[in-house]
């Protein structure tokens, strides 16, 4: 597998806060990547040590073969839109567009004016005087004429409202196509990733606990319901992921490469919102485990 963005034992310390600590992994190319964890989880920090707008602690990271924002040939490589997809509020769009063309070598005005015409915005109109859809695909427009070989995207559209959320991510989407982009999509809202992406990576406490393509990820996960019984009575190839109880009844959710034979079990297939929870609601002692990753590589 091709990497794009390869971490090892990565960390980035604040005083004695950890933002992200030990964290080990490769996000493949060609593929859209969905990145999903709960708040402080370090995926925000994991992006912007990609992009080079923060500096390693301990570990290392490399991005389409080199040190992120190390020169100009590298810096033209990718391109970012942060949280809250900032904009200059005081410049016109059109105004973007000549200072986007300023900023990249490899700038494509073409696809830069296509894209604004086809989104009907004036391009006299001032940042501050658009809506949060408009800003959003002014940053997605940017981002995407840089020409770059991998885009990153920190939650793009946490702010947008359903609509503007399903077009922003329809324009990405042609915009992959088109383009063959390598991207990297952080969000919270798995029902987004579910729509756009073909690879996931959760992030939980800093470590990545759960990475794959998306089709062998639901087709590994099963619930099992049946007669309670405790965890450790499970096969030793079943790693349970969440494990709920009543008097009678036990539910796992487990992750297993095989088949699953006892008939005592009822087996279900969970989606992937039932999967990325059940990743994020491991209690903190249980980061301490080897993650999923690891144990079933």
């Amino acid at each position: 597998m091709t990497a794009v963005l390869r971490a090892h034992g990565l960390g980035k310390r604040y005083g004695r806060r950890w933002a992200l600590s030990d964290c080990t992994l490769e996000v493949p190319s060609g593929r859209v990547v969905g990145l999903v964890g709960p708040n402080g989880a370090g995926k925000s920090t994991l992006l912007n040590l990609a992009v080079g707008m923060l500096a390693p602690s301990t570990g290392t990271i490399e991005v389409l073969g080199g040190r992120p924002a190390d020169g100009p040939a590298q810096l033209a490589k990718v391109g970012f839109v942060a949280q809250d997809t900032p904009t200059y509020p005081g410049l016109s769009v059109e105004e973007h567009l000549q200072l986007g063309a300023r900023l990249n070598p490899a700038w494509d005005d073409a696809v830069a004016r296509a894209r604004i015409d086809q989104l009907g915005v004036d391009p006299a109109q001032r940042a501050k005087n658009l809506s949060g859809g408009q800003r959003a695909q002014l940053a997605l427009t940017l981002g995407i004429a840089k020409r770059p070989e991998l885009l990153i995207l920190d939650e793009p559209v946490a702010s947008l409202d359903p609509l503007a959320r399903r077009e922003f991510l329809q324009d990405l989407m042609e915009a992959v196509a088109e383009h063959e982009l390598s991207v990297v999509l952080s969000s919270h809202l798995v029902s987004d990733l579910e729509r756009v992406c073909d690879h996931l990576i959760v992030l939980v406490g800093s470590r990545v606990q759960l990475a794959g393509d998306l089709d062998a990820l639901l087709a590994t996960h099963h619930r099992l319901t049946g007669p309670r019984r405790d965890e450790t009575a499970l096969p030793a190839d079943q790693h349970v992921v969440s494990a709920s109880h009543t008097e009678r009844q036990s539910t796992f959710l487990v992750r297993t490469d095989a088949p699953i034979y006892d008939p005592a079990w009822s087996v279900g297939q969970p989606d992937l919102e039932d999967v990325v929870l059940a990743y994020m609601g491991q209690r903190t002692t249980d980061r301490e485990r080897r993650p999923v990753l690891e144990v079933l590589r």
